[in-house]
């Protein structure tokens, strides 16, 4: 198998090359707001370093959100234009399947927004039990009771799991095979609130 996946849709990059079944990954925790900057150099770098041919790629794969607004629209649109360019399939990843797929059980994946607001999302050993939301502290915190709670960075206040996007991203691929799409369209991001700017017009 081989496949080429991004993460840019939070203060991380993430690019992951499989090429014949072997994976290598290039995992930056404090890219920040750099994802325009550094996420096509580093892409290359690493194809370049592995020798992989982007025209031989099963699909690609991209994280569509929840997460940051500009990081989002910058990984959707760079593998929505290597999908035109190489005519080949997507796969979208959700960043709660990069958390989630780190653990078994109930788990719920959740994602600091700051200002006491989290992005969450709750699986049963994969299966999305409980749908993307946008919830306050005080909801979290009466919710938390019945999941495992895993995210990037410990959150005060709650027991939480810190696991590893990067090896959740590669546990979410190969359990979502088949949900590689001829169609790019379904390579779009997920929004589960509006951006700042919009809530203020």
């Amino acid at each position: 198998m081989n496949y080429l996946a991004i993460d840019t849709s939070g203060k991380n990059l993430t690019v992951i090359i499989c090429k014949d079944g072997q994976k290598l990954v290039l995992h930056d925790a404090e890219c920040g707001v750099n994802h325009s900057v550094e996420l096509m150099p580093k892409l290359e770098q690493l194809a370049i370093s592995v020798g992989f041919d982007f025209s031989r790629a099963d699909f690609f794969a991209c994280v569509v959100g929840a997460g940051s607004f500009t990081g989002i629209r910058i990984g959707v649109a760079t593998v929505k234009a290597m999908c035109f360019a190489f005519n080949k399939p997507c796969l979208s990843i959700t960043s709660f399947d990069t958390l989630a797929y780190n653990e078994k059980g109930k788990v719920l994946a959740v994602i600091d927004a700051k200002h006491n607001g989290f992005y969450v999302c709750g699986y049963d050993n994969g299966k999305v039990i409980f749908e993307p939301s946008y919830i306050m502290r005080e909801q979290l915190e009466r919710i938390s009771e019945d999941y495992l709670l895993v995210a990037i960075d410990g959150i005060d206040g709650f027991k939480v799991k810190v696991v590893s996007v990067a090896q959740g991203l590669i546990n979410a691929i190969e359990n979502k095979l088949d949900c590689v799409s001829s169609d790019i369209e379904t390579l779009s991001p997920l929004y589960v609130r509006k951006s700042q700017a919009e809530e203020g017009r």
